[in-house]
């Protein structure tokens, strides 16, 4: 079986946009931009073996804010210059209940099925609770990137850093 790193997209690999005081997935190509370190990150991940997978919630879509072609642009963009293996996304929102939409696991069972991925030994990295609860709920060990380490909640991830960088230092020990 394969392992997996599961990566939430928007302030995990790329910086969010922030619109009326909350950060938002960015709504156009112009406004995306990589986070630093990604690249250096994501290359390690593969390098040690594990089959690197987004998993985004983008819900912006079924609001209306941003069109399904702006976001696939986005994800062709991030697919050609990182060596992710493959990119799934949500659109629905909360009320539609769906399995898929995070914090629920659909994303990463769908993945682990056709990738043939042991969910045991993968990991979930996001900077959202929904995210680790995702991971939490699949089984997998899960990684907050948050800029306030000392973040309390009734969700406890494996582990809190600030960047994915510092996350890839964690998930591959030394020499491995």
């Amino acid at each position: 079986m394969n392992k997996a790193i599961f990566l939430d997209r928007d302030g995990v690999i790329n910086h969010t946009v922030f619109r009326m005081g909350k950060p938002r997935a960015p709504y156009t190509f112009e406004e995306f931009s990589f986070i630093d370190g990604v690249s250096a990150s994501i290359k390690a991940f593969k390098e040690a073996g594990y089959l690197v997978i987004v998993v985004t919630n983008q819900p912006d879509v079924s609001r209306g804010w941003v069109t399904r072609a702006q976001v696939d642009l986005i994800n062709d963009h991030v697919k050609s210059c990182l060596p992710v293996d493959e990119i799934m996304a949500c659109f629905h929102e909360d009320q539609d209940d769906c399995q898929c939409r995070k914090p629920r696991p659909g994303m990463l069972i769908e993945a682990s099925k056709k990738w043939d991925i042991n969910l045991s030994q993968s990991f979930m990295v996001g900077d959202r609770l929904s995210d680790v609860e995702a991971g939490l709920m699949a089984n997998c060990k899960t990684v907050l990137i948050t800029d306030n380490l000392f973040f309390e909640a009734d969700i406890l991830p494996d582990y809190k850093c600030a960047t994915l960088l510092e996350a890839s230092f964690w998930i591959i020990p030394k020499g491995e």
